[in-house]
């Protein structure tokens, strides 16, 4: 029944356009596969979470974690507290449910935490930011920023994050309707772009709209260069969709930006349509991403890492000053399983997220897990 529906899905998103033009892999080098990363050891930090999507720290050491069925979790002092945080009536149904958590950018002098949701309404599924006012042990419901993002079982898309210029940031799928990537009416299939409090900006690339860039299939990572302060996104790419498959992407977003899908794959350098910096011919459906800042893991400043769900891996990009990729390398692939979020701490380490516990992995003692990157000689 599933195998069924999941054809006729594919067929109505191939129906609705022309078979995309496929380019190839832009970033000129290839992988390489370093089974214990690169002069780093891990160490386990959180233990028996389930389904976690998204970390954040908080300025006082506290730090949040969402899971998918509906729970934020506290973590204090290094220790998950048994009672949630805030608990929110999701649509928690395939890939949906909650998902990115953010903080306001002025935070504590503003006490307030961003979350992404799938909801129903009757029959229909769509995708919401609301917001929560901190209580310390708990965060209290305060206000929707935007509703009306369209929802499904597949490709929510789902990350959210404050920019450098304190703009909040909304990465959204195209629910499997391949078309809305393109149309600038949907709010499916962009990144979006929201003040603090829900509106839109008036410098925003189309006029009265909070759409940022389009043509995105199922963005799930944002990060802004240290340097630079350049948007990069991860996105999944098609999963049967047009007879292809693979072909995830690492982007750099600009404002009003059209990224191709569905009418590109890859790297066609099709015009206005925007390539990706890289493309993986091999599987590899990257969800967060982080820059290092170099404060604690000092040879690793710089570097784009991106943790991965189904190649089971966590990469690490190496860029030059123009942004071009210079080295790829696959770190810990198959040890820890689907990895759904990696995050910089206060401290400098990075934090990642496993993803065995969501239906789709092979849950291991302790699963769903944060694990600490430290420096191997620390």
């Amino acid at each position: 029944m599933k195998a069924t529906l999941y054809a006729l899905i594919l067929l109505f998103s191939c129906a609705l356009t022309d078979y995309p033009l496929v380019g190839d892999e832009p970033q000129g080098v290839d992988d390489v596969l370093l089974p214990e990363g690169d002069g780093v050891r891990v160490e386990e930090w959180i233990k028996d979470l389930k389904i976690p999507w998204s970390l954040v720290f908080l300025p006082d050491g506290r730090a949040l974690v969402s899971e998918r069925s509906g729970s934020i979790r506290l973590i204090r002092d290094g220790k998950l507290a048994k009672s949630p945080y805030a608990v929110l009536d999701v649509a928690h149904i395939g890939e949906g449910g909650l998902m990115g958590l953010a903080l306001h950018p002025e935070f504590p002098e503003k006490p307030f935490i961003y979350a992404m949701h799938t909801r129903r309404e009757g029959r229909t599924l769509s995708n919401r930011v609301v917001r929560l006012r901190d209580r310390g042990s708990t965060g209290a419901f305060d206000r929707v920023i935007i509703d009306g993002i369209p929802g499904g079982t597949n490709h929510n898309g789902g990350r959210i994050a404050f920019g450098p210029d304190s703009m909040l940031y909304v990465t959204t799928g195209e629910i499997f309707k391949a078309e809305l990537a393109q149309d600038l009416n949907s709010l499916g299939g962009k990144i979006l772009r929201l003040t603090p409090e829900g509106k839109i900006p008036s410098d925003n690339p189309f006029t009265g709209s909070s759409v940022y860039s389009y043509g995105n299939r199922n963005p799930q990572g944002i990060a802004w260069h240290p340097e630079s302060g350049a948007l990069f996104s991860s996105e999944h790419g098609p999963s049967g969709e047009f007879g292809t498959f693979a072909h995830d992407e690492i982007n750099i977003i600009v404002s009003g930006g059209n990224y191709g899908w569905p009418r590109t794959i890859g790297a066609p350098s099709k015009e206005p349509y925007i390539d990706p910096v890289v493309a993986w011919k091999k599987t590899t459906p990257p969800s967060g991403i982080t820059f290092s800042s170099g404060k604690f893991l000092k040879h690793l400043k710089g570097d784009l890492f991106v943790a991965t769900l189904r190649s089971r891996a966590l990469i690490r990009i190496r860029l030059d000053k123009q942004h071009r990729v210079t080295r790829i390398e696959r770190w810990f692939e198959d040890t820890y399983g689907r990895l759904r979020d990696v995050v910089e701490g206060p401290d400098g380490a990075l934090y990642i997220l496993t993803n065995n516990t969501d239906g789709r992995g092979s849950p291991r003692p302790g699963d769903d897990r944060i694990l600490k990157i430290l420096p191997a000689d620390d």
